[in-house]
């Protein structure tokens, strides 16, 4: 019994097999036209794939020395507020700082200071950090971060998630925080 008969002949319009008095018949000439459209389609995408893949692959560059510069600041500040560091906010912090803490409340001078620290801080863990630059002496540092602390008799517990941001300047040689701002990004998740 014949299940299949390749013949060069007609077949109906956009048809590739047909049924005929011995089985079914594939049609040549529409095969191989389909073999050929099949193989081009192939070699078009495989000659594709390269660009688009690199097209779609993220560019990775190394920071600049001002991005380097303000990272290792922010990670200094960081290690400092666990500690509630009051010498290296003294040395670090621009004489007419401000911050605005996670209740909104804007705070300058030494009150900005003294509210910098947490000695009750358990952990502040920063993850994607990124540095907008305002030319050679300057910068904007944002970052997420974890942020839990032990809890106080009489006072609620700060937003787990925060988003932080700092203004450095380059003052005399050195950098100087000018600004620090937390901004609660999650309530209720303690």
């Amino acid at each position: 019994m014949k299940f299949f008969n390749i013949h060069v002949g007609t077949a109906a319009p956009g048809c590739l097999v047909e049924r005929n008095s011995t089985g079914f018949s594939i049609h040549a000439g529409k095969l191989m036209r389909l073999q050929s459209t099949w193989l081009s389609s192939v070699l078009l995408l495989c000659a594709l794939s390269p660009s688009a893949l690199a097209a779609q692959t993220p560019q990775v560059r190394s920071p600049s020395p001002l991005e380097q510069t303000a990272i290792a600041n922010e990670k200094s500040l960081i290690e400092a507020k666990r500690k509630d560091d009051a010498a290296f906010f003294k040395q670090t912090l621009a004489p007419d700082f401000s911050l605005v803490g996670v209740d909104g409340q804007l705070v300058e001078g030494s009150e900005a200071a003294d509210n910098l620290g947490d000695s009750g801080l358990l952990e502040l863990t920063p993850y994607d950090m990124k540095v907008v630059s305002l030319g050679d002496g300057a910068a904007i540092v944002t970052y997420d971060a974890i942020v839990r602390e032990a809890p106080a008799e009489d006072q609620d517990l700060p937003p787990r998630y925060q988003h932080f941001s700092s203004v450095w300047i380059k003052q005399a040689g050195q950098w100087k925080l000018k600004f620090h701002q937390a901004t609660p990004t999650h309530w209720g998740d303690w």
